[in-house]
């Protein structure tokens, strides 16, 4: 009986809590992840939906995507516009778009997932 597929053992030190699942699968879905400067020169980060106000996203997701090559921006100032990497496109065609939303963590640690 083989073991593991390759890519869930490429994949196997990655650990994705529901919020990375929630921006990863927003970006397949076509929404924008976009860093603008504040007044104060703080990068915001903003996810934009294809309809509808955006919503602000976690600077401490943003760089554990970008830190894990699952995401990556064309670095522009004052804002830069972010994308899915081929490697994020793996992990999403692994991991069904939708099934971390479903399932309510059931201890502290649960909404982080090994992918």
């Amino acid at each position: 009986m083989p073991g593991p597929s390759t890519q869930h053992r490429a994949f196997a030190r990655l650990k994705l809590s529901d919020a990375h699942w929630r921006v990863l699968q927003a970006m397949a879905q076509g929404h924008l992840l976009k860093s603008h400067r504040d007044l104060e020169g703080h990068k915001v980060y903003q996810l934009h939906p294809l309809d509808g106000p955006p919503a602000p996203v976690d600077p401490d997701i943003v760089a554990y995507l970008a830190e894990h090559g699952l995401i990556d921006s064309n670095k522009k100032f004052p804002a830069a516009t972010y994308w899915l990497t081929a490697r994020a496109r793996e992990v999403l065609a692994v991991e069904p778009l939708g099934v971390h939303s479903v399932n309510a963590p059931s201890h502290a640690h649960a909404d982080e997932r090994s992918v």
